[in-house]
């Protein structure tokens, strides 16, 4: 009786110990954050390099 006893136990024990099985792990998405000039401020600095220039040239002569 005690045999038996003892194999229950232990049987009770081995199930609660594989009940929830393998999980698969959770992987969260990667966030990429780019950043953006904008359409304006692409033009604006060789715009300003050129009125630059066409002064300078215009003071030279």
């Amino acid at each position: 009786m005690k045999k038996l006893a003892l194999a229950a136990a232990l049987s009770a024990f081995a199930t609660t110990a594989f009940a929830g099985g393998m999980a698969e792990p959770v992987v969260e998405p990667e966030v990429i954050v780019e950043e953006t000039a904008g359409t304006s401020g692409g033009i604006v600095v060789p715009l300003l390099l050129l009125a630059l220039v066409a002064v300078a040239v215009s003071h030279n002569n």
